[in-house]
């Protein structure tokens, strides 16, 4: 089994029915008062994560070790969607930071998804080389909020 790193089709099907909400900006035809909740959890190496991963299902192939908290951390969101030429990107305005913990089985994966929808819908699936943390602090560093580089990018 092997972890895949991908933006999950069903987030690009949700993109057309309106389902995410990462500002409280909205649209006119779909105003929102509040932001969605978005979490980041990490998974193991034996799990399958990819482009069909459809939700977070707190599946057992998810770290689980003192400090860590079943279903990840919030992940902030506090700038807009925002375009450059035909590239939009979205970047979360901070690193997401597991504090305190002790995973001593190996991860390799992080899947992003919408807390506040009521399936858990999947955003997307990174990957990196398999790590683990001994009574530490795991820090995923945020790229930088633009075309080129930023986390969520759809061209």
């Amino acid at each position: 089994m092997a972890n895949t790193q991908a933006m999950t089709t069903s987030f690009k099907v949700d993109l057309f029915n309106a389902v995410h909400a990462f500002n409280a900006t909205g649209i006119p035809a779909h105003t929102v008062s509040t932001a969605d909740v978005f979490k980041a959890a990490l998974f193991t190496a034996a799990s399958t994560l990819n482009a069909s991963t459809t939700s977070y299902t707190g599946a057992t192939t998810e770290v689980a070790g003192s400090g860590y908290i079943a279903g990840g951390v919030t992940v902030t969101f506090g700038t807009a969607p925002s375009s450059s030429g035909t590239t939009s990107f979205l970047t979360p305005s901070a690193s997401i930071t597991y504090s305190t913990v002790t995973l001593s089985t190996s991860f390799d994966a992080m899947l992003l998804y919408n807390d506040t929808n009521a399936t858990d819908k999947s955003v997307a699936v990174y990957t990196f080389s398999a790590q683990t943390v001994a009574a530490g602090t795991f820090t995923l560093t945020m790229p930088t909020n633009d075309a080129t580089t930023g986390l969520l990018r759809i061209a």
